[in-house]
């Protein structure tokens, strides 16, 4: 089968590694000569927001999926169209592009999501009492596009841009539930892990599996991937961001229509990975098993402030000494300021052990440049 997938970076690497014990061909689009799959797939270079390139690249294949979400869906629209299958399909990807329509989707299908409010531009009056976060609309990702408004100061700061004015949650965790559905119906979720981010860099720095939840927050979790997955009604894999706040109640935070970094431990971790699970929702196979083998975490490898050009990873070697501890790099030969690298994951028998492992390893690593 040919797989087609828009986006060349380091989730499409990874499902491709994961796939090539099976038999088919995977080809990839990417404006960077350089990107993760150049090496590994069929490639070619050129922009997934572009309409005649992404329908180019896609009339051949026999499934187009994707790795990042913002890429052209009105050219997913028209492959869908001609026949070809685009998983998840056009709808999702296009109410998950934008942040607003995602906030008026859940509202619609009574996911619980935090209070908002839609600004258009910066005449908008903004009603959200102090403090709130600003969403831009498009784009974001990786902590970009997302900002917290703290005082009547911080208004000057208020991008211009289309966005989602949203109520701040007081949050006690961010967790993260990764949920699959094939064409023929059958789901699977992978158990929920915590995301621990780093302050400075607003980027997951720690995920930790499993976390040990009450059953009332497990029900509302369980609660919320049932409703989002007949709301969303497509083939695919999905990871739902949630905050669970100091009273105990859990909010949908924003949903991804693809892999994502919050199941990278799954790697090592769990019976089978999210990379192995999402090449099953491409072919339509069963889903595979997703239990979760004692503690596992996992740490971004992420470049160092103040290096920038030809990466070197400091440290290596002394992690490799390491017992049930796992090095994925992204094959990205530039490294700059909090550009994520890889990652290292690792098991341990305990929370406690993990959180030591997690916090020894980190400081074991530094990602500088030549």
């Amino acid at each position: 089968m040919k797989i087609g997938i828009l986006g060349g970076g380091q989730l499409g690497r990874m499902l491709i590694q994961s796939a090539l014990k099976y038999d088919d061909e995977f080809y990839t689009l990417d404006p960077a000569s350089d990107a993760p799959c150049s090496n590994i797939s069929h490639f070619t270079e050129g922009n997934f927001n572009d309409y005649e390139t992404v329908l180019h690249f896609g009339k051949d294949k026999d499934v187009v999926t994707i790795e990042i979400e913002h890429v052209n869906a009105d050219a997913l629209a028209e492959l869908e169209k001609q026949g070809i299958k685009v998983v998840p399909n056009v709808a999702i990807i296009k109410t998950i592009q934008q942040k607003i329509l995602q906030k008026e989707f859940y509202k619609t299908h009574d996911i619980p999501s935090p209070e908002f409010q839609v600004a258009w531009n910066s005449d908008e009056k903004i009603m959200m009492p102090l403090p709130f976060v600003q969403k831009m609309n498009t784009g974001g990702y990786d902590g970009k596009g997302v900002q917290v408004i703290k005082t009547e100061e911080d208004y000057q700061h208020l991008w211009k841009e289309a966005s989602v004015i949203e109520s701040l949650v007081d949050i006690d965790k961010e967790l993260s539930v990764i949920v699959a559905r094939n064409e023929n119906g059958e789901t699977k979720t992978f158990p929920v892990t915590e995301m621990v981010a780093d302050p400075k860099l607003n980027l997951l720095d720690f995920n930790i599996c499993p976390v040990f939840l009450s059953e009332d927050i497990q029900r509302q979790i369980d609660s919320i991937t049932e409703k989002f997955l007949n709301a969303v009604n497509s083939p695919g894999l999905f990871a739902i961001e949630l905050f669970l706040d100091k009273t105990g109640k859990v909010w949908v935070n924003e949903t991804a229509p693809r892999l994502h970094n919050s199941g990278h431990q799954s790697q090592e971790g769990n019976a089978n990975s999210q990379f192995e699970q999402m090449y099953r929702v491409v072919k339509n196979l069963p889903l595979a098993d997703t239990d979760a083998f004692g503690y596992s975490g996992m740490l971004n490898l992420v470049g160092a402030e103040g290096y920038t050009g030809k990466v070197i990873y400091e440290g290596m070697d002394d992690v490799l000494k390491l017992p049930q501890t796992y090095i994925h790099l992204y094959g990205k030969t530039e490294t700059k300021p909090g550009r994520k690298m890889g990652h290292i994951n690792v098991l341990a028998d305990s929370r406690e052990e993990l959180m030591e492992k997690l916090v020894k390893v980190k400081g074991m690593v530094k990602v500088i440049a030549e």
